[in-house]
């Protein structure tokens, strides 16, 4: 038996090395959104990164070759986060039947559960001034957002025409975006309070255009 490409513990060197580099991209990710949620994205550098994940700035560059191409991986995987906090929040739900603050209660909350998990995330994506050269990083994350909720507005407001729809949603989710930062940053004793003002503004905005579903019939 050829045992000279075989570990002691059974692994094969590749797949060893394979797995010590996930392991340092995973370390480098989450000291990005450190550093993302500390200085914000433009003060951000590759050397305070690379601190922040107690490595040297050459072995973040074996894996990344600038910033931006780290917050790129983060995005992706915020995507995926944030995929299944909208899957919490819109799918199995009735948007036709429910009440509007039990509609912003499921839509919103989960939502700002993510954000508040993930510092990084509003440092990044939840900002109407979106840094530049991360447009096309964000634009799944939005896309995602955008697609969920004009669907919840189709399905509370059908005689809305599409374009109509696009401009509500469009709306609502820059009036989330520039509420959340406030939310995030509460401290938990008020933190709840922030939250009921956000579904305050967001149900004095929807409430028009979405209103309550009818009374059934007694």
């Amino acid at each position: 038996m050829d045992k000279k490409h075989t570990a002691p513990d059974g692994l094969r060197p590749e797949p060893r090395r394979q797995a010590r580099g996930q392991a340092r991209i995973a370390q480098i990710l989450e000291a990005a959104a450190v550093v993302f949620a500390r200085d914000g994205y433009e003060a951000a550098t590759t050397v305070k990164i690379s601190a922040e994940a107690r490595i040297s700035p050459g072995s973040l560059y074996q894996f990344f070759a600038n910033k931006e191409a780290i917050a790129q991986a983060l995005a992706a995987q915020f995507v995926d986060q944030l995929r299944a906090a909208h899957q919490e929040a819109f799918d199995a739900t009735d948007f036709a039947a429910l009440p509007i603050d039990e509609l912003l209660d499921r839509i919103v909350d989960p939502i700002v559960a993510f954000n508040i998990a993930n510092p990084g995330f509003k440092a990044l994506f939840a900002r109407p001034d979106m840094p530049a050269g991360l447009t096309d990083a964000a634009r799944p994350i939005h896309e995602a957002m955008f697609g969920r909720l004009d669907s919840m507005i189709a399905a509370r407001a059908p005689g809305l025409t599409p374009l109509e729809r696009a401009l509500t949603a469009r709306i609502a989710i820059q009036v989330f975006q520039a509420i959340i930062p406030t939310v995030v940053a509460a401290e938990p004793p008020h933190r709840e309070a922030a939250v009921r003002e956000l579904k305050k503004v967001l149900r004095g905005y929807l409430a028009p255009v979405i209103g309550n579903p009818p009374r059934p019939s007694a």
